[in-house]
């Protein structure tokens, strides 16, 4: 992520432009490093977010609406008492620095005009948001900061507000080619995207890769051996274009997951993407990423007992094959059994070994054999073939058990995948539902749970027309294969894998290759190699699909088949299919 100096002006210059001259509505904090203040504008209503959070430190027009506290912060309210009903009429930010200052005209408690300023600073671990009277103190802030702390800049009510030290680096914005050849020119680090972030001030390690991608073919490009004219006239060019036309770009991983984010084309990491703003691609980013967090946050109960659970049967299973490869060594025993019949009369009781010839050996060795005491002859001829037998039949349980074993922990396993790729509180407990009636998990008792509705299997639509059905987890993917889908659709899954039972609805009819080949796209993209590529998909008619008598959910078998080899990239699958989820 690159929330660096010139990206915020990127930000404040579209702030500048949809809310200079509007008046504060309401000011909500839904967290303690969040604040939102609903402004009304000559085109409409905007809300900007302040996030002072030293992880997520950022500033943008949102269209998000996060659930309030049932009582405001007392920040909050100090910001109601002085900025509702004010005109916001100026935006600065000092040069090269992640921090801006919001000027709004207001009225004291007299009734004269007044201006106030709201200060935000989006410095890591310094993020702090300052509420200024007219003569610069603060009134009150987000952190306080007390006088007996390590910190330069002490932060409490009544003090006067410090601005953060100058940055020391030259602009960017203000250097030419000579500049630039210069700074190739002189002592300094031997990596170019190492030189330009210790020389240049305001720009984020990821930016200055970069501007040596662009100027030098390499983003671990040396300066020695550059050309230093050629490589000055790029920087030049690319700061000069990308400081003045900033926009708005973000690179996304294969899943669609946004990554990471510049005011300049992202290259190093391959294709990206440009939002429509700098808000909506703040919004997305965070957004998306906040809602993964607390859906991962949400399901790290249920994750964790799969989890303990698939442990310990993994134990259990390594336990019953080492048992199961003990039994096959049982002949030996019959074996002995039937030497020790052949020569009872050798052995007195009392004895604890007898010797005897190995008539099942080729060279009739002479041999020792363990008996007890205890026992008479016959007895200890019998506990041989005694052993014998339980050893048999011990193979025969070990060998069911390790098939129910393996199945259980194939089953868990596809549950964990489900966890990973759930979306919504709706899809949580579904899993939950199916956990507590397979017996792994408790059911609530006391606590009502508020009743879901029934959620329907995810629908895309082909670019033949076909529907094409996606089972979010294993109960669905049980109903859409062997209650929903008619025996002549097609079934697809992602082969010897965990995934989504994918159904083309064709209704009598023999579906397109493009349409067969986007179902596997999204086989492959639901399932647990979603990440790779030239993934492995099995396609068949649904009359060929059996579910596994007394099986877990999910669970089938097939035979008759054809594997086909797809990609499973997101943004590919979501662009052919043009995807409606109606679930």
């Amino acid at each position: 992520m690159a929330f660096d100096a010139f990206f915020l002006s990127a930000v404040l210059e579209e702030v500048r432009g949809r809310c200079t001259g509007a008046r504060v509505e309401k000011i909500h904090q839904p967290s303690r490093d969040t604040l939102i203040l609903h402004l009304r504008c000559r085109e409409g209503r905007e809300k900007l977010l302040f996030a002072a959070n030293p992880t997520a430190p950022r500033l943008h027009l949102t269209t998000a609406s996060p659930e309030n506290p049932a009582e405001p912060p007392m920040f909050c309210m100090l910001l109601r008492k002085h900025l509702l009903g004010a005109k916001l009429v100026d935006i600065t930010q000092p040069p090269m620095e992640r921090a801006a200052a919001f000027t709004f005209d207001c009225t004291d408690e007299m009734g004269f005009p007044v201006q106030k300023r709201l200060v935000a600073e989006l410095m890591g671990r310094t993020c702090n948001l300052y509420l200024l009277s007219p003569e610069g103190r603060i009134l009150d802030c987000l952190r306080r900061i007390g006088l007996d702390e390590s910190a330069k800049r002490a932060a409490l009510p009544g003090l006067k507000y410090q601005e953060p030290e100058p940055v020391a680096k030259r602009n960017p914005a203000g250097l030419d080619f000579a500049d630039y050849r210069d700074l190739i020119g002189k002592a300094g680090a031997d990596v170019l995207s190492d030189r330009l972030m210790d020389e240049l001030g305001g720009l984020s390690p990821l930016v200055c890769r970069e501007a040596a991608l662009y100027a030098a073919g390499s983003t671990d490009a040396r300066v020695e051996g550059l050309n230093r004219e050629a490589a000055a006239e790029k920087l030049a060019l690319f700061f000069g274009e990308h400081l003045k036309h900033p926009a708005p770009y973000c690179y996304a991983l294969p899943d669609g997951t946004p990554k990471q984010f510049a005011f300049c084309p992202i290259r190093q990491y391959g294709e990206c993407r440009e939002a429509e703003s700098f808000g909506a691609l703040l919004d997305m980013f965070y957004t998306l990423r906040d809602r993964k967090d607390a859906m991962r946050q949400k399901g790290q109960a249920v994750r964790r007992t799969v989890q303990n659970l698939c442990t310990r049967l993994t134990r259990k299973l390594a336990l019953q094959q080492k048992e199961l490869e003990a039994t096959y060594d049982r002949e030996r025993l019959r074996q002995l059994g039937d030497i020790l019949t052949a020569n009872l009369h050798k052995i007195v009781k009392g004895q604890t070994m007898v010797q005897c010839e190995d008539f099942y050996d080729a060279d009739m060795k002479t041999i020792e054999i363990p008996i007890s005491p205890v026992l008479s002859p016959q007895q200890n001829a019998a506990k041989f073939y005694k052993d014998y037998a339980r050893m048999k039949n011990a193979e025969k349980e070990l060998t069911k058990q390790l098939e129910l074993g393996g199945n259980e922990l194939h089953y868990l396993k596809s549950v964990l995948e489900e966890l990973n790729r759930a979306q919504t509180e709706a899809e949580l407990e579904e899993i939950r539902r199916e956990l507590q009636e397979g017996g792994y998990l408790r059911a609530e008792t006391g606590k009502k749970r508020v009743k879901q509705g029934k959620l329907s299997p995810m629908r895309f639509e082909s670019t033949d027309g076909y529907p094409i059905y996606v089972g979010r987890n294993n109960r669905q993917n049980d109903e859409l294969t062997f209650r929903l889908a008619r025996k002549d659709d097609i079934w697809c899954h992602a082969s010897k894998v965990h995934g989504s039972h994918v159904i083309i609805s064709c209704g009598g009819t023999v579906p397109p290759d493009d349409t067969i080949t986007q179902a596997a796209q999204l086989a492959a993209y639901y399932a647990e190699t979603s990440g790779g590529q030239n993934i492995p998909v099995d396609v068949t008619p649904v009359k060929q699909v059996k579910k596994i008598p007394n099986g877990k959910p999910g669970m089938v078998i097939y035979h008759s088949y054809k594997t086909v080899i797809v990609n499973p990239y997101g943004e590919v699958v979501v662009d052919e299919l043009n995807a409606e989820k109606k679930g």
